[in-house]
């Protein structure tokens, strides 16, 4: 009986194995295209951030993300009156560092902004209304439980009695971010929220693929006592707010009831 069991286990491990076959799986070609990011935010000029997109199984490194910045594009911004022509610039705050950046404009509250892009013998438009702020009442630092000098951001927010609010939170620590990061899960909107005043929090975001030490240690995700932490909490309008709920959809999922907390009062 045991000689049996074992030549029907030697037989099957054996068929099992002979079955294996080598599959080579053919990546479609997919043609380059233009990907588009711009901003407009109140009191500053608009920019905007031209790239190419990489197949998805292509060499990532500094020379080929470079390779990728789109240089030859006339890009306009127009807030119905007034059209300024953004100028390629160098910007050490914004990856990929190469912008298109205007310098007549400057956001203002309650106004439609129209973009228009020429290149390669297309042209590319958008619009965006910039919404009227909704200020925060306050904000502070506060450790997490069981740790001696890491926490969050805590604020407090009074929702206007109107349905869709939506934000956008970003912070800075002063002397070692050189611009504000949106950590994940950074949108939200009034849904659950309308008209009530609560307490909320928010970890630490991270440039992706950083290599700065307190991205890749114990203190990654937290601030940490004696940091200098400068908000900006903004308000925008519900295209962007589902633009940037899609695009971190599937790490939101995951992760939101971890980075971000809601107490209402």
């Amino acid at each position: 009986m045991k000689k049996l069991i074992t030549y029907i286990i030697l037989t099957s491990i054996f068929f099992f194995t002979s079955c294996e076959k080598e599959i080579e799986v053919e990546i479609p070609f997919t043609e380059r295209k233009i990907v588009i990011e711009g901003y407009i935010m109140q009191g500053e000029n608009p920019y905007v951030i031209l790239t190419r997109s990489s197949p998805y199984f292509a060499t990532v490194d500094s020379s080929t993300l470079i390779s990728l910045i789109v240089t030859d594009a006339k890009v306009y911004v127009s807030d119905g009156i007034i059209t300024d022509t953004l100028s390629l610039t160098l910007d050490a705050n914004v990856f990929p560092y190469l912008i298109y950046k205007g310098n007549i404009i400057a956001g203002e509250a309650g106004k439609t902004y129209h973009l228009t892009i020429e290149v390669g013998g297309s042209v590319f438009t958008s619009s965006s209304y910039l919404a009227p702020s909704i200020p925060l009442d306050s904000l502070w630092f506060k450790i997490q439980p069981g740790l001696d000098s890491l926490g969050w951001v805590w604020a407090h927010l009074t929702d206007p009695d109107t349905t869709g609010n939506s934000y956008r939170w970003f912070a800075k620590r002063v002397g070692k971010d050189n611009d504000f990061i949106a950590p994940l899960g950074s949108v939200f909107n009034d849904k659950f929220i309308n008209g009530k005043s609560f307490d909320f929090a928010y970890n630490r975001g991270r440039r992706p693929n950083s290599e700065a030490e307190d991205d890749n240690n114990e203190e990654r995700g937290y601030f940490k006592r004696g940091d200098v932490i400068v908000v900006k909490f903004t308000t925008i309008d519900i295209d962007n707010f589902g633009f940037w709920r899609a695009a971190k959809l599937e790490t939101m999922v995951i992760l939101l009831p971890l980075r971000m907390l809601f107490l209402l009062i």
